[in-house]
């Protein structure tokens, strides 16, 4: 039987028709036309001043950081619950990252967590849109404007997500995306800044290319101009080649969306009824771009033992995200126990825009068999008798899904 991957990227006749072009041209390294095109495009697709495409997402926040002013000694609130990139670049700069506890039915960052953080030395806050679904905008734009603190948005997992209406990008005054592989539009590798201020565009896209700007627009100056360092950069520029296939990706965000919606109202559908896991939960205010499904699975189930099940079969999954400040690399002494618990019992099953509705309920069939050989006795007993568990603080999502 064929495997069913986690993940799978949407690429195909026409991202290599767009590269042939490239190839064909005399530019295929970074900020060159068609790096620009893509800027051009992001920019008018999120209403903001200017869009920077770089090498990742994790470049994006290094830069915006940077742009920032952030200095060393400060403070920057991160979300816990999330690939800790932003933690990352917070430590990049030399500031502390000080770790949000997130809520307990969306996985995102707790503005309540946020506020009780918020001290004389913090700078800024970075919100994740956990694994596609918008945090908290309004309460931590509030937040941000009130204690005169920055506000900038990772939108890695979240390209074709909304809040109240507006895209996942455009809710914070700088927003960073992702074009990894496992995103909902991909070039492999990829990312981009957007802001709302003109200057720390420009500030980025200098940084990105060690300092000294576009050589492709130094090139075709009439003369001889000498590149000037006049400060430190960074090789984050995106490829002509990338941009490429992301201009191409960007036309398609709302089918492969489609897509991946299509497959999430199966998976809801089948598992409602459910009573071993407990399905995501999206707000009425916002939608979900599914970059992943993450399943919170009853505390009686071992996660290790259905997925090894699952991966027999040749079904993909992982283990959903990471709680950050958990993480060896931090050493902090912060504790954040809803992103800590959802860490140990959420599960990534497939979700990508080409699955198929049938394939998905194969992951079904295959996951309730693996729920029912990897729980507890005691735990098979209080379902067989009606009992229902009471949830924990990481458990009391809404079993329908979405609000």
């Amino acid at each position: 039987m064929d495997s069913i991957p986690l993940v799978h990227a949407s690429l195909g006749k026409q991202e290599l028709a767009a590269v042939e072009e490239v190839f064909a041209s005399d530019w295929t390294a970074g900020q060159g036309p068609r790096g620009k095109a893509l800027e051009a495009e992001l920019a008018r697709r999120y209403s903001v001043a200017d869009a920077v495409a770089l090498s990742s997402c994790a470049a994006a926040l290094h830069l915006a950081l940077l742009a920032l002013q952030v200095e060393p000694g400060a403070e920057v609130i991160v979300a816990d619950y999330t690939f800790p990139a932003p933690a990352h670049a917070v430590r990049y700069v030399g500031a502390t990252p000080m770790f949000a506890d997130v809520r307990a039915d969306t996985g995102t960052v707790d503005p309540q967590a946020v506020a009780d953080l918020i001290g004389p030395r913090t700078a800024g806050i970075i919100a994740v849109d956990t694994v596609g679904l918008p945090a908290d905008y309004a309460e931590l734009r509030q937040l941000a404007d009130r204690h005169n603190l920055f506000l900038v948005e990772d939108a890695a997992c979240a390209v074709g997500a909304t809040y109240q209406g507006r895209p996942a990008g455009s809710l914070a005054p700088v927003a960073c995306l992702s074009f990894h592989g496992r995103k909902g539009i991909t070039s492999g590798e990829g990312g981009a800044l957007l802001a709302e201020d003109p200057a720390i565009g420009a500030d980025v896209r200098l940084r990105a290319s060690f300092g000294i700007g576009s050589i492709f627009d130094k090139a075709r100056v009439i003369g001889l101009p000498i590149p000037i360092f006049t400060d430190i950069g960074y090789n984050y520029k995106l490829s002509d080649i990338s941009a490429a296939i992301l201009q191409v990706q960007l036309g398609r965000i709302e089918e492969l969306l489609d897509r991946r919606n299509l497959v999430a109202a199966r998976y809801a559908e089948l598992l409602k009824d459910e009573e071993l896991v407990t399905l995501p939960h999206v707000p009425a205010d916002r939608t979900h771009a599914w970059q992943s499904y993450l399943l919170t699975l009853d505390p009686g189930v071992d996660r290790a033992g259905v997925a090894a099940d699952l991966r027999a079969q040749g079904i993909g999954c992982g283990h959903g995200t990471w709680a950050s400040h958990l993480q060896p690399a931090y050493e902090t002494d912060q504790t954040c126990p809803v992103s800590a618990d959802l860490s140990q019992r959420q599960l990534a099953i497939p979700m990508h825009a080409e699955l198929s509705v049938d394939q998905a309920e194969r992951v079904v069939t295959a996951l309730q068999a693996a729920l029912r050989n990897n729980t507890s006795s005691s735990r098979r007993y209080e379902g067989a008798s009606g009992s229902r568990r009471t949830p924990s603080a990481a458990g009391q999502a809404n079993k329908g899904g979405t609000a």
